[in-house]
């Protein structure tokens, strides 16, 4: 069958690889498994009740929910008729519900639980326009998702036949507001065929065995990061498993036993400070072999022969200690597709040297998402690449560096912003705002954010994310940004690694007191300063922080440091640490 719009994806599946488990859900302590035919069933149900209540093609509804099955099904349920959706991220704020409710002028909202209902009943006051709130759990005064389903019309499910054909591949499927580091976001305008090609674009390389293998899903459905992988999952005939909520990925990775999720850096980061947390708290000569073992996945090299010593010693660790990772993550990974942010080098030698091959991507929401994906080999991978640059995309690198791509995959642009989007395109080509470099055979190496790129008043050029990202290998060292636009150096904000702490007092015989107090502890500070001039060596004398202060506060999404996808949002960190940022730079320098 041809497909063309997103909603095929579910088709394909039906006629190819039929599941019983397509979507899965747990439900008060057991895992419930909605077959392929009772998700195709369910979405037609609800195309026809759309449309029964007088809802039509253009309109504009919004889904705030974590992931579940209902979430896709209204989804698809929308894609067919024409209707836009527009999904926003729990963790937002009352003022950007208000905001992206009025801009994009949606009719109806879809929550996920009781937290998300009364933020959107507060944000209400000032959206007109919501004709109403629907929601997937049961709360009390909120009309239930399950209603519509219930009134769904009895009709020919045929009758659906002609708003299907109606949809076009250049039609609008969804408007996704970016979260953005500063100002308001932008609703960036999907069509399908921006979705459909990169998804078909993403399956040339994906190593998973067609209508057999299991995906965990646990990044937030309303990014298109995982929202095009879902599709991915269709096509392939691949179940998927919501996962509980992020505390629970653990026991949810031992219960499914998937064989592949997507995730970000920041949470392969906790994964691995939880494993080195566990390998400190062993003793003798377990102790040992643990760091021994590191130490020897810190040194692997895909693309090399490392000889018969290096191979034999990387045999042991894989029998003893890495086979142990393995199973924490279920036993059956094969592979785990990691992007939104840079992940650090050390952590992709040592999770390919562990048998868990980490593929790092790029790509942004205005590309829906991948611009370049890692090649699935020992020989393909690049480990100081983001991958290959996927067929059918076109990278070139403008003079002063910048990334622009090309392709069926860029946005049709930003909503009601005609300013904002001839700010990023230049013809057809999309201005990533990334600096970076292409090498080999159409491999993308990442230098920097253009925009938080910054001078010093010596006039050198600085580039955060790099310091940031190799600072952060650092066990004592959690959250880091780098500062000093115009002044004479960079300095650092630096929250540290509380856990890392702890075992750091432990060893060195001091009393962890609380988080203010170890922030002023000059035996830490020493500690990190010794850290700091170690990494420092890796960077030019005009790059290498002088100067950090240590904060007591981890940076979160809901205290407004973090984007929904964990990043760095710089100006609010600017603005919330200026006296701590101004003492970095008094007098003495």
């Amino acid at each position: 069958m041809k497909m063309k719009r997103a909603f095929d994806f579910l088709y394909y599946q039906l006629e190819k690889y039929p599941r019983a488990d397509c979507m899965n859900f747990k439900e008060n302590g057991t895992w419930r498994n909605h077959s392929t035919a009772e998700i195709v069933e369910t979405v037609n149900k609800l195309s026809l009740a759309f449309l029964e209540m007088g809802y039509k093609a253009g309109d504009k509804m919004a889904i705030i929910s974590a992931n579940r099955p209902e979430w896709a099904l209204v989804d698809l349920a929308m894609q067919q008729v024409g209707i836009t959706s527009v999904p926003m991220y729990p963790t937002i704020t009352v003022e950007d519900y208000k905001y992206i409710f009025g801009h994009s002028e949606v009719k109806m909202v879809f929550v996920g639980d009781k937290g998300i209902y009364g933020k959107v009943q507060e944000a209400r006051t000032e959206a007109t326009g919501i004709d109403e709130v629907y929601s997937f759990d049961q709360i009390n005064g909120c009309k239930n998702f399950k209603e519509i389903l219930e009134n769904a019309p009895d009709k020919d499910i045929a009758t659906l036949d002609s708003h299907k054909e109606a949809v076009k591949e250049d039609d609008l499927l969804t408007i996704i507001y970016t979260s953005g580091t500063t100002g308001r976001p932008k609703g960036v305008m999907l069509s399908h065929k921006n979705i459909v090609s990169n998804a078909f674009g993403a399956c040339a390389n994906i190593p998973l065995e067609l209508g057999k293998d299991k995906a965990l899903s646990f990044l937030p459905m309303c990014h298109v990061y995982e929202r095009t992988g879902t599709y991915v999952y269709f096509y392939m005939g691949i179940g998927i498993y919501f996962a509980e909520s992020i505390e629970k990925i653990s026991d949810n990775l031992k219960e499914i036993s998937p064989h592949t999720f997507n995730t970000v850096p920041r949470l392969l980061e906790k994964v691995f400070d939880k494993i080195v947390a566990k390998g400190n708290e062993l003793t003798g000569m377990k102790k040992k072999l643990f760091f021994w073992a590191l130490e020897l996945g810190f040194k692997y090299e895909p693309t090399e022969d490392q000889g018969f010593v290096y191979n034999t010693q990387l045999g042991i660790a894989n029998s003893l200690i890495f086979s142990k990772w393995r199973e924490a993550l279920g036993g059956n990974i094969k592979m785990i597709t990691c992007g939104s942010a840079a992940l650090q080098l050390r952590l992709k030698r040592v999770f390919w040297a562990a048998e868990i091959k980490v593929l790092e991507g790029y790509g942004l929401t205005e590309t829906a998402p991948i611009i370049t994906a890692s090649i699935p080999t020992h020989e393909g991978i690049r480990f100081k690449s983001v991958g290959k640059i996927m067929d059918g995309v076109e990278v070139k690198i403008a003079e002063d560096g910048e990334i622009l791509a090309k392709g069926p995959n860029v946005m049709m642009g930003y909503y009601k912003d005609a300013d904002k989007t001839a700010e990023v395109m230049t013809g057809d080509w999309f201005h990533t705002g990334d600096i970076g470099e292409i090498f080999e055979d159409n491999y993308l190496r990442i230098t920097d954010r253009k925009k938080e790129m910054f001078k010093t008043s010596g006039g050198k050029y600085v580039a955060p994310q790099l310091i940031e990202n190799k600072f952060k290998e650092s066990n004592l060292i959690e959250q880091i940004m780098v500062v000093g636009e115009s002044q004479k150096f960079p300095g650092a904000l630096i929250v540290p690694a509380f856990e890392g702490v702890k075992e750091w007092c432990k060893n060195c015989g001091e009393t962890y007191t609380s988080e203010s107090e170890m922030c002023d502890n000059p035996k830490l500070i020493a500690q990190i300063t010794k850290d700091v001039a170690e990494f420092n060596q890796d960077f030019g004398n005009w790059e290498q922080i002088k100067k950090f202060k240590l904060l007591p506060t981890v940076w979160g999404i809901e205290t407004g440091e973090l984007t929904p996808t964990l990043k760095l949002k710089r100006r609010i960190i600017l603005e919330k640490y200026n006296k701590e940022i101004d003492g970095l730079y008094e007098k003495k320098y």
